[in-house]
Parts: C-alpha cells; sequence; structure tokens
C-alpha cells in the first residue's frame, strides 16, 4: 500500500482476487503490440460482464499479475498491455522502469534535501 494512495494501491479484496483469472485469460491472448488492449477498454469489457473496478485498481491487479508471475513478459505502452516476444521491446520497457524509477527517486531526493532545510 502507498501512502497517500491508500484507496487506490491497497491490497487486492476477495472480489478482486475472483476475477483475476479472467483478466490473466484475457491478457494472455494479447501478443504482441498490434493486440495491446488499454486499461479503459479493460475497464469497459469487465463492465459489460457485470464486474466492476476503476482503471486504478485494475492497475493494481495487473501489478499483482506481475509480481507473481502470472504473465511473463506483461509490458505496457501508451497503446495499452501485451505479451511481448521480441528482446529489443522488452530492453525498452525495462529501461523506461528504471528511468521512471531513478526519476521519482530524484524528487524524493530534492524534497528530503527541502524539508531538512526548514528544520
Amino acid at each position: 500500500m502507498i501512502t497517500g494512495f491508500e484507496k487506490e494501491t491497497h491490497e487486492l479484496t476477495e472480489k478482486e482476487l475472483k476475477i483475476l483469472p479472467v483478466i490473466v485469460s484475457g491478457l494472455q491472448k494479447k501478443i504482441g503490440k498490434e493486440n495491446a488492449v488499454t486499461n479503459k477498454k479493460m475497464v469497459e469489457g469487465l463492465k459489460k460482464h457485470g464486474i466492476k473496478t476503476s482503471g486504478a485498481r485494475l492497475r493494481k491487479i495487473i501489478h499483482y499479475i506481475r509480481i507473481k508471475g502470472l504473465i511473463e513478459r506483461l509490458v505496457a505502452t501508451s497503446n495499452g498491455y501485451y505479451i511481448s516476444n521480441n528482446i529489443d521491446e522488452l530492453d525498452n520497457y525495462i529501461e523506461s522502469l528504471v528511468q521512471r524509477s531513478e526519476s521519482i527517486g530524484l524528487i524524493a531526493d530534492q524534497l528530503q534535501f527541502q524539508r531538512n532545510k526548514l528544520l
């Protein structure tokens, strides 16, 4: 759970764990970037099947899928989520994740510096 985002990032609920197989099954069919599916389309698709969730909670479910290794090579672009079998795509995605993590770290460092100046 992330401080300040508890509503969006709390652990998966029993209901979400029950729909997990539906989401995994759908994503396993999205092989290649030409078959990418957006978060919005997934939320809409689930709603058509009587499953209500938010974009933020769907991202939490996808996070769970990734960290548990339920779908290998699941990447995301501005075009959506898909399974990549392309080494260059995987390398680019990994590099993007590392860069975003480092960028967030720089912001945290600067805010810590600014906080310490208040003391």
